[in-house]
């Protein structure tokens, strides 16, 4: 080495290798190089060995660094739409969702990393979530596109890049937007299986106190699009018997989904009265076993949505409702309750009907959705999925009214 320490062979650990620096006259510094590229330790109380450490930690970083990410570009060209969508479909999106007013809606997930983008029939793509290496590789399929269309615009990967390089977040944090202080004891609501051609809509409301605010991050709940199935399902259940009698579900399985769905349509309503519906259940049903004065869910659309299908104690409380709403703990166990409802009702159709079913909106759920007309029948869709979804034209071969 530069410095002249002895630098003996490697010695393999458990995914990595192991380093013994041995100089002269100060004590020995063993560091750890893991298989995943990390290292301990980052620090020392040893000065000598500050700027190896420093050296490491640097080299640790990655070249794009992960940062909160709110992007908006403007598409409106549908030719461009589609060469886009197909460059992202190459990066293997985690999931692929059907929603109302967009063109496509993928969410991508890497090593401390997920990004939202969703590509609106009005012209508005959307680039959101935490990111960075992912960030970039996103971007490298959007702007040598959007230049051939437009060459005057001169966009470029550094220059997108740039604009959210005043949002750099830490790795394993969450951004530092202050959050609106809500009174405790209160109740958070959330959803899933919204976006899902398959499966039942599910929300879910907890209640939560100062105690049991604090449990439900010490086992490490937050929300639950930033979480695997497997861990999404193994908090569910520790969230289950810390709260008892303290979180209620709502399960709209899809026959009575698409009865609701349809009334709903007759009166002239959407898909976020219904939802709003299933958020009002929820706080009510909590509201029965407990008082609070204050509720907060997710913002879907007009807030006065839930308000208006709350009834009389729900109607005393202070309902509070904004973007990412996840970020508060009480929202986020409802979405790990919600999320891990929905998985059940997927594998009861699966062993139900012997047929994989696909989360999501994707290729990969028409042919799903095809296999199983022909296994069954178009009837029978009406048990297993949402049928005013595009997918069921799709499905079908023909308009579905």
């Amino acid at each position: 080495m530069e410095r002249g320490w002895d630098l003996p062979a490697p010695q393999p650990i458990q995914a990595g290798i192991q380093f013994s620096i041995v100089p002269l006259e100060i004590p020995l510094l063993k560091v750890q190089i893991y298989n995943s590229g990390t290292h301990t330790p980052r620090t020392t109380s040893q000065s000598e060995y500050l700027e190896l450490l420093s050296l490491l930690n640097a080299i640790e970083q990655p070249e794009t660094p992960i940062r909160s990410v709110n992007q908006t570009l403007t598409v409106k060209n549908s030719t461009l739409q589609d060469q886009i969508r197909s460059e992202l479909e190459k990066l293997n999106p985690a999931e692929s969702r059907s929603e109302q007013y967009c063109n496509y809606s993928f969410k991508f997930a890497g090593k401390d990393e997920t990004l939202t983008i969703k590509q609106y029939n009005s012209g508005k793509l959307t680039l959101q979530g935490s990111a960075g290496p992912l960030y970039k590789s996103v971007l490298e399929c959007i702007a040598p596109l959007y230049n051939i269309h437009f060459p005057k615009a001169e966009i470029s990967v550094e220059s997108l890049l740039g604009s959210n390089a005043s949002k750099p977040i830490v790795q394993g944090q969450a951004s530092n937007e202050k959050l609106v202080e809500v009174p405790l004891p209160h109740i958070g609501t959330d959803e899933s299986g919204k976006g899902d051609y398959f499966g039942s809509m599910v929300i879910a409301g907890v209640l939560i106190d100062s105690i049991t605010e604090i449990a439900l991050k010490e086992i490490g709940v937050k929300d639950s699009k930033t979480l695997t199935d497997k861990r999404c399902r193994e908090l569910a259940a520790k969230i289950r018997n810390l709260l008892p009698g303290k979180y209620h579900e709502v399960e709209i399985v899809p026959e009575s989904y698409n009865r609701l769905y349809g009334e709903f349509k007759a009166e002239g309503k959407n898909l976020n009265h219904l939802l709003a519906w299933g958020h009002a259940r929820a706080i009510e049903s909590l509201l029965q076993k407990e008082t609070c004065s204050h509720a907060i869910a997710d913002q879907f659309g007009d807030e006065n949505y839930i308000r208006s299908k709350l009834m009389e104690k729900g109607r005393k409380l202070q309902l509070i409702q904004l973007p990412k709403g996840e970020r508060y703990i009480a929202v986020a166990a409802a979405s790990i309750l919600a999320r891990d409802k929905f998985l059940s009702r997927m594998e009861n159709l699966r062993d139900t009907y012997h047929i994989e079913l696909p989360k999501g909106a994707s290729d990969s759920v028409v042919n799903a959705g095809k296999q199983f007309v022909q296994a069954y029948d178009e009837k029978s869709l009406e048990k297993v999925a949402k049928l005013h979804h595009k997918t069921t034209e799709k499905i079908k071969g023909s308009k579905y009214d």
